[in-house]
């Protein structure tokens, strides 16, 4: 019947209400979810969905198969054969990686057949690893090592007498960061395949086949990613390794804190190594809602900025305009005095890296001196909703929601070097899922295929006119999603092209709890900051001509001597002696990320604490506790001395923001977009949109801190050769 019926259907013949019935009720059988099937791991039943491997079936009852080539986040290439096991009736044992369940198979992980395969794979493993274990970076961190000795013989049927020698490969130079010693290479493809579906960077493959196989760039070339090193956590064994890590220090001699990454707004779960009171090394912390467990190069990387450049006394400038060394009283008296002659006229600017618990000591403190005069660097529009509403200055859909989104479009940002592990969810939707992407802005590689609809700010308009064929695609989809970037905001018209934004945000369909409309910040502290209440921007401090202005870690040269009015005492706090110390009378210097307890908030709203790794170096001292003392001298002391009692502060200020690792949801769309009425859309001016971040050289060198580091300047020159190398 159903044969007859699909061929009638396909002839265009008329269908009477039994075929239409036979129809009905095929779609829905295949509608209905497969049943689960049952299978037996070491005689353990367990339920699993067709289509599970073995391996996935193994981990279900806590077996643990051994893998090297495997990974859950990337394809499965089944070419290590480690983790062959025994299937009951089956000749050979199978790949378990690779291999489908069936319906009742006795998979027998422990028996004799299994050991011995295990133990062949591990042998021919071993025929050609060179013994660098005792000189090896990998060594105590090592999946080879660990598996050798729980899965491997203790003798080897290969001699010398059967080779001439062992298989040597020469070391391919990939970078400043990382590490290739190529004759420890096991041939996992795991850095292919994480070059090529993660980072979208085809930069890596094989070459040869057999003993003469090698992984290298096939021409002699850089690999340059943003994400590059995370292929030093995937490798299994010693073959890439980080190279400005070579040689510093054991697995077992560090201790590791769990922390945050400040460098981006994106707020990477990391976990701080440190030896001898010094930061060895930065690694990815797994957070399966933010950062998945990968983390950017510039986080992973910058550290040793932490300890170049920092400001370890207080100073005050002399007669003579050069900054000297004095103690703590000396700096915060002369400081207090300065403040109480200014009485209100006092101005604050808070930086890029600044944490919620220093911006609201601040704040409390400017306010008891009767001034209002707190801004941030980086600008955002007043007009309109803008800062009064929560959800018009986060990226409300969350980092982990732009996998589900089946349209994006980006207006006025470069996702993949602003934010690269938010561009890493985006190119996983665009592989996984088909995802459609438009931007409108500067033509820059993103990894991923997109519509480029220019770098008119006219498209906006057109879009939120309805006049554009865009329009129609963000209508029809069922999770589009819009991100607008933070460098567009700063420009004279931003509040007009947040309002049409919002527009046509409006214009959307969305399913139910899905948000449309996400801005996409840069800075660690800007949410925190608007969260608070600062002003956004810097303006306002121009505008009031204050006669003390109070940096706090603000490098980013948003303000200058030339915009100040003469005679200003310019006071700077700050870990780095980047632009906001050149120019001040007096320097207080704080503790970084990595030297105090914290709390950040992300781009979408998380607030999340660092963890002290390592003590401030000299007499640097933690932000809020400088301000705090400051107050006591100036006679108006805050009400907190101790970490507990400014987190209460900063409960009664927003209570989200010590609810660590929960994203406070934001839904004041339709009361931003009524607010939003008012402002004009002929207020944006035909200047094209931009992005200050276009190319690789500029993601290395955005903070005080990667300014200050060696390695982020290597990865800028490595990236200016490889240009000029293409000439």
């Amino acid at each position: 019947m159903l044969r007859t019926t699909l061929l009638k259907a396909l002839t265009g013949s008329k269908l009477g209400p039994k075929h239409i019935t036979v129809l009905s009720r095929a779609a829905s059988d295949v509608a209905k979810k497969p049943e689960k099937i049952e299978v037996f791991i070491d005689d353990q039943p367990v339920l699993v969905e067709p289509g599970t491997t073995v391996l996935q079936a193994a981990a279900l009852v806590g077996v643990e198969i051994p893998r090297f080539c495997y990974h859950e986040r990337l394809a499965v290439a089944g070419n290590c054969r480690m983790c062959l096991v025994e299937v009951e009736k089956s000749p050979k044992p199978v790949a378990a990686c690779a291999m489908p369940v069936m319906k009742g198979w006795r998979i027998k992980t422990n028996s004799e057949m299994t050991k011995k395969a295990r133990e062949g794979v591990m042998e021919f493993l071993l025929v050609n690893h060179p013994l660098d274990c005792p000189i090896c970076d990998q060594g105590g961190e090592c999946d080879l090592q660990d598996q050798s000795m729980a899965f491997g013989s203790d003798r080897s049927r290969f001699t010398d007498i059967d080779f001439s020698g062992k298989r040597a490969v020469e070391d391919k130079d990939i970078g400043p960061l990382i590490k290739t010693i190529m004759t420890r290479c096991i041939h996992c493809t795991r850095c292919i395949r994480f070059a090529s579906e993660i980072a979208g960077v085809d930069d890596l493959g094989t070459t040869g086949r057999g003993s003469g196989m090698e992984i290298g760039t096939y021409v002699q070339k850089f690999f340059l990613s943003e994400l590059s090193g995370n292929v030093i956590d995937l490798c299994p064994v010693g073959a890439l390794t980080s190279k400005p890590y070579s040689f510093t220090a054991r697995p077992w001699e560090i201790r590791k804190i769990d922390s945050i990454d400040v460098l981006d707004a994106v707020g990477s779960n990391i976990v701080v190594s440190t030896r001898t009171g010094e930061v060895m090394r930065i690694m990815p912390r797994t957070n399966e809602e933010i950062n998945e467990e990968w983390l950017s190069d510039k986080a992973r990387f910058a550290y040793d900025g932490l300890k170049r450049q920092r400001l370890v006394t207080p100073m005050l400038k002399a007669t003579n305009g050069e900054l000297k060394p004095v103690d703590w009283e000396t700096a915060l008296l002369s400081v207090a005095k300065v403040m109480k002659n200014a009485g209100s006229s006092i101005g604050a600017i808070a930086g890029g890296l600044a944490d919620a618990e220093a911006l609201v000591a601040l704040k409390d403190l400017l306010n008891r001196l009767g001034s209002e005069n707190l801004c941030t660097e980086h600008t955002f529009p007043m007009d309109g909703s803008a800062t009064d509403l929560r959800s018009s200055y986060l990226l409300n859909n969350k980092i982990m929601g732009a996998e589900e989104a089946d349209f994006a479009l980006l207006i006025g940002t470069n996702p993949r070097f602003e934010a690269p592990l938010l561009n890493s969810r985006l190119r996983k939707a665009y592989v996984h899922k088909e995802l459609d992407v438009a931007l409108i802005g500067p033509k820059v590689n993103l990894t991923y295929g997109y519509n480029h609809l220019g770098d008119d700010p006219e498209v906006i308009s057109k879009i939120a006119s309805g006049s554009h064929p865009i329009a129609q695609k963000l209508k029809s989809a069922k999770k589009p999603l819009i991100i607008l970037g933070a460098d567009l905001l700063q420009r004279p018209d931003g509040a007009a092209i947040l309002s049409q934004v919002q527009k046509i945000a409006s214009l959307a369909s969305p399913a139910e709890g899905w948000k449309v409309f996400n801005i996409l910040h840069k800075v660690a502290s800007q949410v925190a900051a608007l969260d608070v209440g600062y002003t956004p921007g810097v303006d306002k401090i121009r505008e009031n001509n204050p006669k003390v202005i109070f940096l706090l870690g603000a490098d980013e040269c948003a303000i200058d001597r030339s915009d100040l009015p003469e005679g200003c005492f310019v006071v700077y706090q700050g870990h780095h002696g980047d632009h906001g110390a050149t120019i001040a009378d007096a320097v207080l210097p704080g503790a970084a990320y990595t030297e105090k307890q914290a709390t950040y908030v992300n781009t979408e709203g998380r607030a999340q604490q660092t963890l002290p790794a390592v003590s401030p170096p000299g007499n640097a001292r933690e932000d809020w506790k400088i301000i705090r003392a400051l107050s006591e001298i100036l006679g108006a002391p805050l009400p907190y001395d101790s970490l507990e009692d400014i987190r209460c502060r900063l409960h009664q200020v927003a209570p989200h923001l010590t609810r660590y690792g929960d994203a406070e949801s934001a839904n004041y769309f339709k009361q931003a977009q009524e607010l939003a009425k008012n402002i004009q859309s002929d207020k944006i001016s035909g200047s094209p949109i931009d992005v200050k971040i276009k190319e690789l050289k500029d993601f290395y060198m955005t903070d005080a801190i990667s300014r200050a580091s060696p390695t982020m300047a290597k990865c800028v020159q490595a990236v200016l050769k490889q240009e000029q190398s293409k000439y």
